[in-house]
């Protein structure tokens, strides 16, 4: 089993993000290679909250321009976990 800290990569701190969470609606980045299940075990465990449902999309990496050299930024996967009623909230976000 792959270790919780390595499946979730960080936190999504937006305008967006921040206003979901009234919501009990967190987004974080997670690794490429994450199913749903892995994203549900590795937050209650690191949180010790109760998961409802994840929804997960892949991110495209925009392309950049530095004068005459082109490059991309990678591409990257988003999971916003929703929350039981019952369960606690976050922590963790309730200082930014």
């Amino acid at each position: 089993m792959r270790d919780p800290h390595d499946v979730i990569i960080r936190p999504i701190v937006t305008e967006a993000s921040m206003n979901a969470m009234a919501e009990k609606k967190y987004t974080f980045v997670v690794d490429k290679k994450s199913n749903k299940t892995e994203i549900k075990n590795a937050v209650e465990k690191i949180f010790g909250v109760k998961v409802a449902k994840v929804n997960t999309m892949n991110m495209k990496g925009k392309k950049k321009r530095m004068g005459i050299h082109v490059g991309k930024r990678p591409d990257w996967k988003k999971a916003i976990v929703t929350l039981t009623e019952e369960s606690k909230t976050i922590e963790f976000f309730e200082g930014i």
